[in-house]
């Protein structure tokens, strides 16, 4: 466990340099940005080292790994954030745990999420996650709402009870005119963010760049960045 901490420490303080050295280059402060470490596929014991190490935010995209997890560090000071797909089946889960859900993208989720969140007697944050990939029908291939329907989306959470509208969040795309152009990407997602902020002021929260990418996120203007495998290094295969 100690060897584990140590490279746990050196890995957090050499992502926590590059979000330095971005924020000085782009003429932002420190404060702005907020490092959320994706712990999925990652046991519980590094999410206790990693919060003893000043980690607050941590991500996971599917429940099943998910709950236990939370579970089993429930006496930590971490916020929970949910980034993968989530079925509607799932929800009631899900918002047993998660403080934001990072992933929202279609008006049936929001409904789901809203009872689950009144009956739970909870408020949940939530992403409206914007798709740089969308095809005719509107959706991305790793999830995601195309921009044309981020707007509906927004009034529709900021108006359910139980959720709070914080903002967008996207992935780098695969495919389409984004892809392989991160900073281009991100720079839309910030101009759709902007417009967002016309209706719904507080939703200042752009979530934005990984390990491969997280300074050009910062460029853009990001204001949350998810970082894995820079921080967690690569899992060895089992047996």
């Amino acid at each position: 466990m100690t060897d584990r901490r140590a490279q746990l420490a050196a890995n957090l303080a050499k992502v926590e340099a590059r979000i330095d050295a971005a924020c000085a280059a782009a003429g932002r402060k420190r404060e702005e940005v907020t490092l959320i470490v994706v712990t999925k596929t990652y046991p519980a014991s590094d999410v206790r080292i990693l919060s003893e190490l000043g980690a607050r935010h941590v991500a996971e995209n599917r429940d099943q790994d998910a709950a236990p997890k939370a579970a089993a560090c429930s006496d930590l000071p971490l916020t929970w954030h949910f980034v993968g797909q989530l079925q509607t089946n799932k929800v009631r889960s899900v918002v047993g745990y998660a403080g934001v859900v990072q992933s929202v993208d279609r008006s049936r989720l929001v409904t789901a999420l809203s009872k689950e969140a009144v009956r739970a007697g909870r408020e949940v944050g939530c992403l409206i996650q914007v798709a740089l990939d969308a095809d005719e029908s509107g959706r991305g291939a790793r999830g995601g709402v195309g921009p044309d329907g981020i707007e509906e989306l927004a009034d529709l959470v900021a108006g359910a009870p139980g959720l709070r509208l914080d903002g967008l969040m996207t992935v780098a795309p695969l495919t389409g005119p984004y892809a392989g152009r991160q900073r281009a990407a991100f720079d839309r997602l910030m101009e759709l963010a902007t417009l967002v902020r016309r209706n719904h002021p507080a939703a200042n929260m752009v979530s934005a760049g990984m390990s491969a990418d997280l300074e050009q996120a910062v460029a853009a203007g990001a204001t949350h960045v998810r970082v894995g495998t820079a921080v967690l290094g690569v899992r060895p295969r089992l047996g």
